[in-house]
């Protein structure tokens, strides 16, 4: 099976061609300026992530006037509009812009629709030396208990050129808390400069074992197994990462092989100082 696609860009919902998991789904919303897009999420919730440019929002007639702000993904944190089940909703360009929609089942029916604005968003590195790459924590338990959702987890991650990033490769495939929760998860990837690539290594214990060469644009899905990503030299490596699961708890488990890597992050971070 093949785990990643190449995304068109297109006006309007571009939508990946297949989809390996089982709970979430994504869409990239291109719009021009005034051009509209109305929707209705009767058992799916959605986090309407800002990727450039700047739009208005109404949900279940409830309006989020000119969200967004940042030019691109690499220019600051991200506005974001959570969008919960059984909304309908409509979003209204301001201007041109790219919108990113992950999407996953929801039974809640109590949680009303909010706005996460780059203030509320933790930023943070994790790594070290040349496994070092940066976050953005949008909509997380960890970072953000006030923000309800019923499965979504969603952040963005930065790396540098030529590093390595979620490395050692890690897995969340099944629940065994506090070890491993059980979590699908998918890379929606942006490269800077916009031509540059990037590589996606993916395996599982069935032994499938995937390589794929990440473009501006592409998308992994991850329903099971290891994963792992670097940047070309002289290109950075932008993905949204998203994940769904039984809980809203994030506990991953690493390739037992690699994991030691890990343990000396600790030690570069002493030599950094």
């Amino acid at each position: 099976m093949k785990y990643h696609t190449y995304l068109t860009a297109d006006p309007g919902l571009n939508s990946p061609s297949m989809n390996p998991c089982q709970l979430l789904d994504f869409g990239f919303l291109k719009l021009a300026a005034g051009e509209s897009y109305q929707a209705a999420t009767p058992d799916r919730e959605l986090l309407a992530v800002i990727l450039g440019g700047r739009a208005s929002f109404e949900v279940n007639g409830q309006d989020f006037e000119k969200v967004g702000g940042r030019p691109n993904v690499f220019a600051g944190k991200p506005h974001s509009v959570y969008i919960p089940a059984g909304a309908e909703f409509s979003i209204r360009a301001e201007g041109p812009v790219e919108i990113a929609l992950p999407g996953a089942p929801s039974d809640e029916t109590g949680i009303q629709p909010y706005l996460i604005a780059p203030a509320q968003v933790a930023n943070g590195a994790w790594g070290a030396a040349n496994f070092k790459r940066y976050f953005h924590q949008i909509l997380t338990t960890a970072a953000q208990p006030e923000l309800p959702a019923r499965r979504l987890i969603v952040g963005e991650t930065f790396t540098p050129s030529g590093n390595w990033s979620t490395y050692p490769p890690h897995k969340h495939q099944v629940d065994d808390l506090p070890r491993q929760a059980y979590h699908e998860e998918m890379y929606y990837f942006r490269l800077s400069p916009a031509d540059g690539f990037g590589i996606c290594h993916y395996y599982n214990e069935e032994g499938e074992d995937e390589n794929f060469t990440v473009r501006d644009n592409s998308l992994h899905m991850m329903p099971r197994g290891y994963h792992t990503v670097v940047s070309a030299p002289g290109y950075t490596t932008y993905y949204l990462w998203f994940l769904a699961g039984n809980q809203r708890l994030q506990a991953t488990v690493d390739d037992p092989a690699l994991g030691w890597v890990g343990r000396t992050v600790a030690m570069f971070k002493e030599l950094e100082h």
